[in-house]
């Protein structure tokens, strides 16, 4: 309900900033709404497309789930990039999204994240390492609404710890908000996407890609989109060698 709630005054939101620049459309913004992965990544890379193209952006970063529902009720963006291809595909076939637009972009990585400085989880120690008492929390985005949560489940399933330590689970809205769990001590480790630990002073372990399904991440334009042709741009910056070369540096693998 709360979600809800919010996802509507967001639509609000977004409604009377269009209504209100529709005087001028030119200094409108490109209205992106992405996944919360790709914060730092899309960050520089905005930056850098402004620059060279003039076009400005305006990021909103989030659960991918939470967007999709924000897009089903009509919420006015002019590109998402999601962060599993399954979420577009159910847009598209909702005719939320232009068929043809979508585009992969990058894969995901999981990461266990923690702060034992002299802590090298190896093979099998991850599993001792979250079921040992010195382990009290463990954040994970929701599986339900977010790629990297359900790949966080699907990773403790494999490990077969899932069970056992679920009620150390904290749950949050997405992933950066997870990493935020771990950074401000309010979780003793988390399972958090590799694009957001760049500048962390925390440890960090990459999670076997083998655990899980692949976080393969593909983007589109939405129907009500008015600005097809600068989020082709975009895409064509994104998707091209400087933008693939800034997911890289971020952790991102390439499709």
């Amino acid at each position: 309900m709360i979600n809800k709630l919010i996802g509507t005054l967001f639509i609000l939101h977004v409604f009377i900033l269009t209504g209100c620049t529709n005087a001028n459309d030119e200094d409108e913004p490109l209205y992106i709404a992405a996944a919360s992965d790709l914060y730092h990544a899309l960050t520089e890379a905005g930056e850098e497309f402004t620059n060279e193209t003039g076009i400005p952006l305006e990021f909103t970063f989030g659960s991918t789930g939470l967007i999709t529902q924000q897009i089903n009720e009509g919420a006015p963006y002019d590109l998402f990039l999601a962060a599993h291809e399954s979420y577009i595909d159910e847009l598209i076939e909702q005719e939320a999204i232009l068929a043809d637009s979508k585009h992969y972009y990058a894969i995901g990585r999981n990461v266990l994240m923690y702060e034992e400085e002299s802590l090298l989880l190896e093979s099998g120690q991850a599993q001792q390492y979250l079921l040992s008492d010195e382990v009290g929390t463990i954040a994970i985005a929701n599986p339900e609404h977010a790629p990297y949560g359900k790949a966080a489940k699907e990773t403790l399933e494999s490990w077969g710890i899932w069970e056992q330590i679920e009620e150390k689970l904290v749950y949050a809205e997405n992933i950066r908000q997870a990493y935020q769990y771990v950074e401000s001590g309010n979780a003793d480790v988390g399972m958090v996407a590799l694009a957001l630990v760049s500048d962390t002073d925390y440890e960090y372990q990459l999670v076997d890609e083998a655990a899980h399904e692949p976080i393969i991440q593909a983007l589109g334009i939405p129907a009500v989109s008015s600005k097809e042709e600068e989020s082709k741009q975009f895409i064509e910056y994104l998707t091209g060698k400087r933008g693939q070369e800034i997911l890289v540096k971020y952790g991102f693998d390439l499709p």
